[in-house]
């Protein structure tokens, strides 16, 4: 049976031109006991993406949670806490939900690939792999996820049940929805209320909202805000002055100059369009 040191392949530096850094903010956790694989993935992951390192899945969890990485990469066989029990945890957990995981394992069973799906693993890898197949995989993994964020950035109404989602986050965008909406006509509600009301520290809810749909948490608030002025201008529920203060802008000029960049006409346009 080949050793775990078998498994892991020399390490060169990677010349994939393709392998480039998709975001300054991408951020990547490797969960791993072993240190030369760590070093063989940091090596061929670095500088495209911002690598973090835990050694076991106690550890990673607290990292992951500390961080919120764009995607977790974990070894199966681990002390205190397996790649299972971690990819479990993290995919049960409202703040990391929506973290796409791959599971490193030298098992190569169909059982094992199984349960390693069944925890809500989003892809497997089986060692030993080379770079370019895990280049690849990370790149795929991260390009998902920004098309998931782009159909919530066309979306007009944030309809968080239409969404091709997990649960959780499903429940956790229809939480923060409905908190903002609680707090419409309060144009002191600021993202650091809203991360307080959902029970995340500013970091981690800053960095899901990022996630999920590619806007800064006050872009969010505010595209709530104007979507909900659409609605009562279409039912004619009062002058555009009036829906302003309801949807929380106590300056006309500047909700209508919002209100025109959002939907691409000024409200008194859009009102005589859909009335």
């Amino acid at each position: 049976m080949a050793s775990e040191q078998d498994a892991i392949p020399s390490i060169q530096q990677s010349t994939d031109p393709s392998i480039q850094p998709s975001s300054d903010e991408t951020i990547i956790l490797v969960v791993e006991d072993n240190a030369d694989m760590c070093a063989y993935i940091r090596q061929h992951l670095e500088p495209a993406y911002q690598v973090l390192e835990a050694a076991d899945g106690i550890d990673g969890f607290d990292k992951a949670i500390a961080s919120i990485p764009d995607l977790v990469i974990s070894d199966v066989m681990m002390p205190k806490m397996d790649g299972y029990q971690l990819c479990e945890k993290l995919k049960t957990d409202e703040r990391t939900s929506h973290i796409p995981v791959i599971l490193l394992t030298a098992k190569a069973e169909r059982e094992d690939k199984l349960e390693g799906l069944e925890t809500g693993a989003d892809d497997y890898l089986t060692k030993p792999f080379d770079a370019e197949e895990l280049q690849i995989r990370v790149k795929n993994l991260i390009a998902l996820r920004h098309k998931l964020q782009e159909k919530f950035k066309q979306q007009m109404v944030l309809r968080p049940s239409e969404i091709s989602i997990t649960s959780f986050d499903e429940a956790f965008l229809k939480k923060t929805v409905a908190v903002v909406e609680e707090h419409l006509e309060d144009e002191s509600f600021s993202p650091d209320d809203l991360a307080r009301a959902v029970g995340m520290s500013r970091a981690q809810f800053y960095r899901k909202m990022r996630a999920l749909t590619a806007q800064p948490a006050g872009l969010f608030i505010r595209s709530i805000r104007l979507q909900r002025a659409a609605d009562l201008l279409k039912k004619g529920a009062g002058t555009v002055t009036e829906i302003a203060y309801k949807v929380g802008f106590s300056s006309q000029p500047y909700f209508s100059k919002c209100f025109q960049e959002h939907f691409g006409m000024s409200p008194k346009e859009y009102k005589e369009k859909n009335s």
